[in-house]
């Protein structure tokens, strides 16, 4: 049972090394376990302030990205608009153009016809005057051969020339 029961003086002087380590340890190592466990607890902090300045920056890039991709969004809709207003504008300069265009086209041909028409009925009436000449010369020719009727002719020609 010696081992269940130590010595007093066994204890006495396990007392005395545990009080000497105890001493020596307070006055000479636990400064520094201190020391390193508030240096751990400095940069456990650093850490922690900088991974949460790390995500109010990444925050706020995902903002400004946002916003950028909004702003973007924005002017490719105005673009878009823009480019549709010019093409209709196009569309309707070139319609009204080319209205323009068939209307001076349908003038001309008016005018074309209406000269086409002038020449036709001018012709027209030389070729039936030219008729009517050769008919008048025709019958004058036959009422002519008979001498009674030249001169009944001649005194119808000459009481006009009188009356006048």
């Amino acid at each position: 049972m010696e081992l269940f029961t130590p010595d007093f003086g066994l204890v006495f002087w396990m007392f005395i090394a545990f009080g000497v380590l105890f001493l020596a340890l307070w006055k000479f190592a636990w400064p520094i376990i201190l020391k390193t466990v508030e240096q751990r607890a400095e940069l456990i902090d650093k850490g922690v302030e900088y991974a949460q300045n790390a995500k109010e920056q990444l925050d706020n890039a995902r903002q400004e990205a946002q916003t950028f991709l909004n702003d973007a969004r924005k002017q490719q809709a105005d673009m878009l608009r823009e480019a549709d207003k010019m093409k209709t504008q196009i569309i309707e300069q070139a319609r009204t153009e080319a209205a323009a265009e068939a209307q001076k086209e349908m003038e001309a041909a008016k005018v074309r016809i209406q000269q086409q028409q002038k020449e036709a009925q001018e012709q027209f009436r030389n070729q039936v005057s030219d008729f009517a000449l050769q008919i008048a010369g025709k019958l004058v020719h036959n009422e002519m051969k008979q001498d009674k009727a030249q001169d009944r002719l001649v005194d119808s020609l000459l009481d006009e020339i009188e009356s006048k």
